[in-house]
């Protein structure tokens, strides 16, 4: 099911992640920590680090004291992928 929610439209703000850190926004979508999200694609932990740090980047989630950034992203790509 997140697999289906994370491919890319063709114009959207997914369309500019790399398949890896589409990857990796799914496995956020479902809770996994960092830890987690390694485990599962067998990468280290600073890798998954910085695929979230491109994922920010790329769907321009800036830092800011009144918003979870990871939860963020989830709510982007939901958006994008159900046109809400």
């Amino acid at each position: 099911m997140v697999a289906n929610l994370v491919t890319p439209a063709a114009a959207g703000p997914l369309a500019r992640l790399s398949e890896r850190e589409r990857d990796v926004l799914g496995l956020m979508a479902e809770g996994l920590t960092n830890s987690g999200i390694a485990t599962r694609l067998v990468v280290s932990e600073r890798t998954v680090e910085a695929h979230v740090r491109h994922v920010l980047m790329k769907l321009d989630i800036s830092e800011r004291e009144d918003g979870h950034r990871r939860v963020l992203a989830v709510l982007s790509y939901l958006r994008a992928t159900h046109g809400r």
